[in-house]
């Protein structure tokens, strides 16, 4: 039998370093309110930003499209599985971000590896932000290009490490995100991509967080930073977040995607998601252009947070988008204040390292559109309360 001493001791290591994670039982569906290990909390840590995770009409289209076309699609895109929903889905999310196409993957981070892999190899360079998510991380290194990480949202030091490669003949790609994940800011893409274009360099963007919750239609970071194909060729962003679903697509030129059907390995060689999920995301995207009160809602308790927050004296940081996190500093602190709020009633997760830089532990708070005003006023007093208790412990 193998030894798994070696595993045991890593587990306990990251035990000691409260850094141990562990899964809550939900048995309920996502909402404003959640049922966690028999509790009923009201849920702050959940990205279903606009509260259309159980959507009635978002339900009904995958119930059915499921009596329809069965709860498997049987094999990959490219041998049966590909069904006219799925193509319906590709050129609605087409038409919604502005691009010439799009290419459904089964999640984002498959669209993340599949997409960068396909595009660079060991002759190339890839330039990613030091708070990328890890599954843009991962992309870069698996793909074998030159991976350089540079200063968060610091354009002179991406700068600086563009011109050290100036005479080379191989593909440049940039990545972000588009709204970081745990931090809730922007990328500064207008002149990321002024950037790119100075530098015969590609742009590309993970908007997993802003995608339905940002520009005026909800199409994302390049729509609120007005940019067309040529100044961002490559988007990719999530369905399970704004969307209430699940998948994720890339969209961009009719070259781009015709070339990642025929070399992102990620796509070509996985069963395709159930056509119900694509009936269920055309669903969102109608509900999305039939109710902006939703995303209006969202962004007037976005302002309302951070303003009574901020009167507090709690540490928040400078984030324009749903995910409001308050940096803690220590891991344990962080889980004091997450179990403290939970005796309250309130669902917080604490994220500690490695998912964040060390001793920058904190309380990530994501705001959603089916969170009352009563709601974020009674979680606000509950952090106050929490943080004075812990502090004077």
């Amino acid at each position: 039998m193998a030894d798994l001493s070696s595993l045991q001791i890593a587990l306990k290591e990251r035990e000691q370093q409260s850094l141990y994670r562990q899964r809550q039982i939900v048995a309920s569906a996502q909402g404003a309110e959640i049922v966690v290990d028999g509790e009923q909390l009201v849920n702050f840590c959940s990205n279903d930003y606009l509260g259309l995770a159980n959507h009635p009409k978002i339900v009904t289209a995958f119930q059915q499209a499921a009596n329809d076309y069965g709860v498997g699609s049987g094999a990959s895109h490219l041998v049966c599985g590909h069904s006219q929903l799925h193509h319906q889905l590709e050129e609605e999310l087409a038409d919604f971000v502005k691009r010439d196409r799009a290419l459904f993957f089964s999640t984002g981070y498959m669209a993340n590896i599949g997409t960068i892999n396909a595009l660079l190899g060991k002759d190339d360079f890839v330039y990613q932000d030091k708070l990328n998510h890890a599954s843009l991380l991962d992309a870069g290194l698996s793909s074998g290009a030159r991976f350089q990480r540079f200063l968060h949202n610091d354009i002179k030091n991406l700068e600086t490490r563009l011109d050290k490669n100036v005479s080379n003949d191989g593909r440049k790609l940039i990545v972000v995100d588009g709204v970081f994940s745990m931090d809730g800011d922007c990328a500064p893409l207008n002149e990321l991509s002024a950037i790119a274009d100075k530098h015969n360099a590609w742009l590309m963007i993970d908007d997993a967080h802003g995608f339905g919750v940002l520009g005026e239609k909800g199409a994302g970071c390049s729509e609120q930073f007005n940019l067309d194909q040529n100044q961002l060729p490559i988007l990719m962003a999530t369905l399970g977040k704004g969307m209430g679903s699940f998948g994720a697509f890339v969209a961009g030129s009719e070259t781009l995607i015709e070339y990642l059907i025929q070399f992102a390995r990620p796509y070509i060689y996985t069963t395709a998601l159930p056509p119900a999920v694509a009936a269920a995301t055309l669903a969102s995207l109608q509900v999305m252009r039939d109710e902006p009160e939703r995303r209006q809602h969202l962004h007037t308790l976005i302002r309302q947070f951070k303003k009574n927050v901020v009167a507090s004296g709690l540490k928040l940081m400078p984030s324009g988008s749903a995910i409001q996190p308050i940096v803690v500093g220590d891991a344990d602190k962080a889980l004091e204040m997450s179990a403290l709020l939970r005796e309250k009633g309130f669902w917080v997760a604490a994220i500690r390292p490695p998912t964040v830089p060390a001793n920058t532990a904190r309380l990530r708070i994501t705001l959603s559109a089916a969170h009352t005003e009563q709601q974020v006023d009674q979680l606000l007093r509950a952090l106050i309360e929490v943080a004075d208790k812990v502090s004077a412990a």
